[in-house]
């Protein structure tokens, strides 16, 4: 693995994006979304995690984020959205969704039937000031750009209304310069 996608300096702040498995559009309903809001309030409150831009996407999530450690907390996060992903999908008998998982799934995880998230979050550290703002804009002009919203702030999975001053979904970690 090249080092530019490995944590390798602890509480700096990293760019971060984990994609479902294939690209599976698995957050089109508030049931999915919250799961990740929920984890992510957690992983907040509980782990140490700092956050200071997000969205969930239908097939992806991106972060900027710091935490002593990082590695393990999106671990921990992914394993657990993964589980209750899964559970939700049963319980709502989404088959197709778990045919999918099931379908794509590494040959080589034998631990579940299933696989959600693809493997690795592609951390990249921010060690400059306008590439955080740049990534920040990244971050919240995606829906647009996918023509989900006409403004950034209208998608509600994302941090875009904490910058404007609007309270967002999760809230945010205070930059520190």
């Amino acid at each position: 693995m090249r080092t530019r996608y490995k944590i390798i300096e602890n509480e700096s702040i990293y760019f971060i994006t984990s994609t479902i498995i294939e690209w599976i559009p698995v957050f089109t309903k508030k049931e999915y979304f919250d799961i990740i809001v929920q984890s992510l309030c957690y992983c907040r409150q509980k782990k140490g995690l700092k956050l200071f831009a997000y969205i969930v996407m239908d097939n992806h999530i991106h972060l900027l984020a710091s935490a002593e450690n990082l590695s393990q907390i999106i671990k921990d996060f992914k394993s657990f959205t993964a589980r209750k992903i899964i559970e939700t999908a049963r319980a709502e008998k989404r088959k197709w969704l778990l045919n999918q998982f099931e379908f794509y799934k590494k040959k080589y995880k034998k631990d579940s039937a299933y696989q959600v998230w693809q493997e690795g979050f592609h951390p990249q550290v921010i060690t400059k000031e306008y590439v955080l703002k740049q990534k920040i804009e990244y971050i919240h002009y995606n829906p647009v750009k996918r023509g989900l919203v006409k403004q950034e702030d209208h998608w509600i999975y994302s941090s875009a209304a904490n910058y404007i001053g609007d309270k967002g979904c999760i809230k945010l970690d205070t930059i520190e310069t």
